[in-house]
């Protein structure tokens, strides 16, 4: 965590997704349009697996006062739905091939154990 919290400059912490038998099996820095982003991938005991990516937004960017609004947004384009999220200079996504109500369900518990 140390290390990714550095290279995305900022402290990062990884959400309990256990209620809903999802562990951590994994994390990894990925590049990003503006710089650093990291990968969460999460796993339940049939190996169904979800990830959640997190990105640092740009405080100087165009409708950055919008951007650090929550809400909640669900997108269902290719294969893997996904719900995606801004809060507190992060934007959040995670998806993975479940149910729309699951995934609401892990997003809103990754929600909450970040913010």
């Amino acid at each position: 965590m140390q290390w990714l919290s550095k290279r995305l400059d900022r402290p990062l912490k990884v959400p309990d997704l256990s209620t809903e038998g999802y562990t951590l099996v994994g994390g990894r820095l990925l590049p990003g349009e503006t710089g650093a982003r990291a990968q969460f991938m999460f796993e339940d005991a049939a190996g169904e697996r979800v990830t959640l990516y997190i990105g640092t937004l740009d405080a100087n960017a165009a409708g950055a006062t919008a951007a650090r609004e929550t809400a909640f947004r669900f997108a269902s384009e290719g294969p893997v739905p996904s719900f995606y999220w801004v809060d507190q200079g992060f934007g959040y996504a995670l998806a993975g091939k479940l149910p729309r109500d699951l995934l609401l369900k892990l997003a809103t518990l990754a929600y909450r154990d970040l913010s």
